[in-house]
């Protein structure tokens, strides 16, 4: 058996950060993943999409270990997050941050206190530190502003880039994006996008995009899986994934119905 901290083995991508093999997951009688295998490289944007119930946000739950796998291994940066004990995925999840639906945030707390919130978690306690970052995560978001403001009466967008800047302020490597963009205008929309190439750009961050979105993975994928019965059944470029002659692709990313007949 694999120790909790062993890498993926000789063979796999020297700059891998993210390695999925072989992923397995049912919740009853229903199978989700049926053996997913996934390689990202540091920096990478990659969105996952496919019809709905078909394992996007479980893929990606497996990868901050709030899900464990049936079979198969996950890895981040070497360390074999589906062997580690609770107590131990401490390291992850300062690598590793998750943007949810609706961003997840506490109603009573401002906007700087939310964003404060994972810093003082993980133990900061200079409060000085604490205000120059929150400040640093907000500007790189242009909400400094609003900081003083609460979530109920912000913006769908607004709240979302608050959980962007919430998620970035322990400066993680890598953030995993549930539907970043649903519930929002278009405008709205275009803002996550800018946000999410931003931190790509400015922080080298590595980003998953959870979306059903079209128009947002192909301004900003590197490359696409598209989950189809429990495994990915396209995995490409944004410009492979336009000229895919597979018909399960094509109906899926125009809309056509027939997709899961």
């Amino acid at each position: 058996m694999a120790s909790p901290q062993s890498s993926p083995k000789a063979g796999d991508d020297a700059d891998a950060f993210i390695v999925l093999r072989d992923l397995h997951k049912s919740f009853g009688a229903q199978e989700i993943l049926c053996g997913i295998d996934l390689t990202l490289k540091h920096g990478e944007t990659l969105c996952i999409i496919g019809p709905s119930g078909e394992g996007k946000t479980v893929t990606m739950k497996h990868i901050i270990g709030l899900i464990q796998p049936d079979r198969g291994d996950v890895f981040v940066a070497g360390m074999h997050v589906n062997k580690l004990k609770e107590r131990e995925m401490a390291p992850i999840r300062q690598k590793v941050s998750m943007l949810f639906q609706g961003a997840a945030l506490f109603d009573r707390m401002t906007v700087e206190e939310n964003v404060a919130f994972p810093l003082i978690e993980s133990g900061v306690r200079d409060k000085a530190e604490v205000k120059r970052r929150v400040f640093e995560a907000l500007q790189a978001v242009d909400l400094e502003e609003h900081l003083n403001k609460y979530p109920t009466s912000l913006s769908g967008g607004m709240r979302k880039r608050t959980g962007i800047a919430r998620a970035i302020i322990c400066q993680s490597e890598c953030i995993l994006y549930d539907e970043p963009n649903s519930g929002l205008d278009p405008i709205g929309s275009d803002i996550i996008d800018q946000m999410i190439l931003r931190m790509q750009k400015r922080f080298g961050v590595t980003s998953i995009i959870v979306t059903h979105d079209m128009r947002s993975v192909f301004k900003i994928a590197d490359r696409v899986a598209m989950l189809y019965r429990g495994k990915i059944h396209f995995l490409g470029t944004p410009d492979e994934l336009k000229a895919s002659p597979d018909p399960i692709v094509q109906n899926f990313i125009n809309g056509r119905s027939d997709v899961t007949g």
